[in-house]
């Protein structure tokens, strides 16, 4: 089960973070890759060890996601390579932390066009090649900031635009239920990467971590990976509009 040789993913957010993370989960089951990044040195770097690790094809393409013409050039260009997709896997975001009272427009214009309007302008573009050839499986990183609200950082767009990602989930599920496409959200946790190791990893998060998550820790690189793959999976065919939380339980409670 979960075997995805052979299939198209496009991963946005690959030049780091869980979109590095999730890129190389989907190349060691076998999936020919499309990476979008702006960054395209690190896509570069990545489709070298991708290629030489798993023996898939990978296609660096340079896109920054909040920009219509550049999504629209590199749906043509994945098309053109590959001939089809067949995964999409929306993780490019970032934000500007601030709360309800002290937030500029600008900073949270940033965050709803990174974070939530960048995975619209990404899924009508490849919704659109999906829908047409009768299958796909779309997966939006949201985060568990898109259920619940937080005591601990004042960041009102994040959790807004992370909202609007879970509920934009369920209505493409809806949409595009007879079409063969899925559509559905992983609502992350506290996750490990290289830009948030050196906060997780202080005394003050690991106590924060002992009393608000039950499993006293935050998440590993790679158990993330699971719930990607699954959900990109042929057999995860009759499963769309899942908003699923891996977050070690921090939403249960």
């Amino acid at each position: 089960m979960f075997d995805l040789k052979g299939q198209v993913a496009v991963v946005t957010g690959a030049s780091s973070g869980l979109g590095r993370q999730m890129a190389e989960a989907f190349a060691k089951q076998g999936a020919n890759l499309a990476i979008l990044a702006r960054r395209v040195e690190r896509l570069e770097e990545l489709k070298v060890k991708l290629e030489k690790e798993y023996k898939v094809k990978v296609l660096p393409v340079k896109v920054d996601v909040t920009k219509s013409d550049e999504i629209e050039a590199a749906a043509k260009k994945v098309v053109k390579e590959f001939k089809t997709v067949d995964i999409l896997l929306n993780c490019a975001g970032s934000s500007k932390d601030k709360g309800v009272l002290e937030m500029e427009d600008d900073e949270w214009d940033f965050t709803i066009a990174t974070d939530l309007t960048s995975v619209f302008k990404m899924t009508r573009a490849f919704g659109n090649i999906m829908a047409k050839n009768g299958y796909g499986r779309i997966i939006n990183i949201a985060s568990m900031y898109g259920l619940v609200g937080n005591t601990e950082i004042h960041t009102v767009a994040y959790h807004a635009s992370k909202g609007g990602v879970v509920n934009f989930t369920r209505a493409v599920a809806a949409e595009l239920a007879t079409k063969g496409v899925t559509c559905n959200a992983i609502c992350p946790g506290y996750f490990e990467t290289e830009l948030t190791k050196p906060v997780l990893d202080t005394p003050q998060f690991q106590e924060f971590a002992r009393i608000h998550v039950p499993m006293e820790r935050y998440g590993k690189p790679g158990e993330l990976d699971a719930a990607a793959v699954f959900l990109a999976s042929k057999e995860a065919s009759y499963v769309t509009g899942l908003i699923m939380p891996v977050d070690g339980g921090y939403t249960c409670i």
